[in-house]
């Protein structure tokens, strides 16, 4: 499953890239995530993840790295997660492009495969539950970043 949008936010590309890069503060944002270890600084990290679909629900450990970063303009990580009969693999870009009056424009992508018991239960609900958790995620960001 593929997801995609545009973010616009009222901060400098700079303040933007340190918050979007920072695995702690962007967890502060990140339904679900109940748990944070840095394995490698400015590099890789695990989060612990609740995940529910529908009336299932998993408990996933994600390992996230950080796979190009070019500061303060694009950046890439990779993730690969594990709960009881199911994993989850997923590649993320952002792109911060300035835009007037010293706001950015976060350009993002996100490419997921779901393997094992909830992958028939994700492609049925994940689009929905996706876009409704991407919102909470980005409003979380700007708020945190605008002020």
């Amino acid at each position: 499953m593929q997801f995609e949008g545009v973010v616009k936010i009222n901060a400098v590309r700079e303040k933007v890239w340190a918050f979007l890069i920072d695995p702690h503060a962007v967890s502060q944002c990140a339904p679900g995530i109940n748990g944070l270890e840095i394995l490698v600084p400015n590099s890789t990290f695990r989060a612990r993840v609740a995940l529910g679909l529908g009336s299932v629900k998993a408990n996933f450990v994600m390992d996230v790295e950080f796979v190009e970063l070019d500061a303060p303009t694009r950046a890439k990580f990779k993730a690969h997660g594990q709960a009881p009969g199911s994993a989850v693999d997923m590649v993320s870009e952002m792109i911060l492009v300035e835009g007037p009056n010293g706001s950015t424009e976060l350009q993002w992508t996100t490419d997921v495969h779901i393997l094992g018991t909830i992958a028939s239960l994700a492609a049925r609900f994940a689009p929905s539950i996706t876009k409704k958790l991407t919102g909470e995620f980005f409003e979380c960001v700007k708020k945190n970043i605008e002020t």
